[in-house]
């Protein structure tokens, strides 16, 4: 089983892979970063989207929308940003962030990848 760091290099492993992170999304800190670029600061993107996250469970639970979140995808102009909570009991609260090139990336595929990773992920 992956520990975090093995995890995060195994997520920039997947084709079109820009950056990729562990994020808690109670305070929106990235517990580990991989990737990201000087014009593309990850660790913002992560606390950024640990609000996108709040948002989807308030919603879910004001809707009384039953289960988790298997995953949320934003869709940019030449990216994708794909959020997915992890599922382990160790793991509650945290989210994998990864960031794609839209132009090299097979979404089906990294979302597949990612999900891999999740499940196989030991915190």
């Amino acid at each position: 089983m992956p520990d975090l760091d093995i995890a995060l290099k195994d997520a920039m492993q997947i084709d079109g892979a820009v950056g990729a992170a562990l994020v808690d999304y109670g305070s929106g800190m990235a517990l580990g970063i991989v990737g990201g670029s000087r014009d593309f600061d990850l660790a913002i993107a992560a606390a950024g989207n640990s609000d996108v996250v709040r948002a989807n469970l308030r919603a879910m639970e004001m809707l009384g929308i039953e289960g988790g979140i298997e995953d949320i995808l934003v869709t940019l102009g030449g990216q994708y940003h794909i959020i997915r909570p992890v599922t382990g009991h160790s793991g509650q609260g945290l989210f994998l962030y990864l960031v794609l090139s839209k132009q090299r990336a097979n979404l089906a595929l990294a979302r597949h990848s990612l999900r891999r990773i999740e499940e196989n992920l030991e915190i």
